[in-house]
């Protein structure tokens, strides 16, 4: 009922930029946080950015500087402009959003199902 689908992943060379998308669609209510995790292969699930509905924003050390988050709540839609991108960048990149489907329900996180990002040297 809530599907949360990403775009935007590729080959890109250090140093160039890439532009991520994430569409939630389905039996929505609302949607509070929308966010960025990645994935490096033998690594844990980790958190690049996160955005409130209001536009507030935190990102990871690591990406500060370099990655935007951005959304649209009209479209329930969640961007992240990646800059200056670097081989320790590569990764599956995760969409991630917080969303209540039901009025007076409790609030459930929903995964996209990831999109690759490959930073070569």
């Amino acid at each position: 009922q809530v599907q949360l689908v990403e775009s935007g992943g590729g080959l890109v060379q250090a140093g160039g930029s890439l532009r991520l998308s994430c569409a939630a669609s389905g039996r929505i209510f609302s949607i509070n946080y929308m966010g960025w995790y990645r994935q490096a292969p033998g690594k844990q699930r980790d958190l690049v950015a996160v955005i409130g509905r209001s536009g507030s924003t935190n990102y990871a050390d690591s990406v500060k500087g370099r990655f935007t988050i951005s959304r649209d709540n009209a479209k329930n839609t969640v961007y992240l402009q990646m800059n200056s991108l670097k081989p320790e960048d590569t990764a599956v990149y995760y969409c991630n959003a917080r969303i209540t489907v039901v009025p007076g329900s409790y609030e459930n996180g929903y995964w996209g199902q990831g999109t690759q990002v490959t930073v070569s040297s």
